[in-house]
């Protein structure tokens, strides 16, 4: 890799969910500098067609290159399921060789396993990421011995980006769907979010789950492996601008974005509003 000009960190989502990701990003490494992105006009993903999720996210990817990034986090299980292949294996060689995508997929599978006892794991997920197995895929190449059962949760995120994840209509999709997942398998001792907007109903998640049942969110394993990345690729680190400074894009409404950050982020934040088209 040749010697890159500096710039922040890029961090993408659909929406606001990926703020879960970022949160715990900043906590191990908060001097460097960052540019989150939502794509929250145009969200949610979950639903949406292959080719329109990959154009989606490389349209986004390319807009955080071009306001400096070297490195961009899909911080987005249906992106890293859908569109990341292609976009690191045909994409970046032909346009940006010396540029960097990663996702969230790959270093949840590669841990995962570790969390259960029964070897049974359960996926709540959109249903793009559900629909294209690829947890279950990335699961048996690291632990061939576990058993996957999904459960896509397509009202989900709508109600969550709608701030209407408080109520008994909610309650009923998020009891509905824990329980068809629970109803997969009673060996079931480990739950994975596989949403990033999930962590802000994981209590009630855990409300309809037996104790003995733990329920796993990413942010904190993606945080941890992207240091380790790091710390492995020395030019790309060299790469990183270091004053601490955040920037927050949306592609929707911006007053919108920054009432829903702070649930996500725990503090208040101001963001611009962007067009990527």
């Amino acid at each position: 890799m040749a010697r890159l000009s500096k710039g922040p960190i890029g961090i993408f989502d659909s929406g606001y969910g990926g703020l879960s990701v970022f949160k715990e990003i900043e906590k191990v490494l908060p001097d460097l500098d960052y540019i989150y992105l939502g794509d929250n006009a145009r969200a949610p993903y979950g639903s949406r067609s292959f080719p329109t999720i990959y154009k989606y996210t490389w349209q986004s990817v390319k807009f955080l290159f071009d306001q400096g990034c070297n490195l961009v986090i899909l911080a987005c299980n249906t992106a890293s399921a859908k569109a990341l292949r292609n976009i690191q294996q045909i994409n970046l060689k032909i346009e940006h060789p010396d540029k960097r995508v990663l996702g969230i997929l790959r270093p949840t599978t590669e841990i995962i396993g570790e969390y259960s006892k029964t070897k049974s794991i359960g996926i709540l997920g959109t249903s793009g990421t559900v629909s294209s197995n690829s947890y279950p895929i990335e699961i048996s190449k690291f632990f061939p011995e576990i058993k996957v059962f999904q459960q896509a949760c397509p009202m989900w995120v709508p109600l969550i980006e709608n701030w209407a994840y408080n109520n008994e209509g909610a309650e009923f999709f998020i009891k509905k769907n824990v329980d068809s997942l629970s109803d997969q398998s009673a060996e079931i001792d480990t739950i994975l979010l596989a949403c990033t907007h999930y962590p802000i109903i994981e209590d009630q998640i855990k409300d309809n789950l037996p104790d003995e049942v733990q329920v796993i969110t990413q942010g904190d394993i993606v945080a941890k492996s992207l240091v380790d990345y790091i710390s492995r690729h020395e030019v790309l680190a060299k790469s990183f601008l270091r004053t601490g400074k955040r920037i927050f894009l949306t592609t929707g409404d911006v007053e919108d974005f920054n009432n829903h950050s702070e649930h996500f982020l725990g503090r208040k934040i101001t963001s611009e509003q962007v067009d990527i088209d």
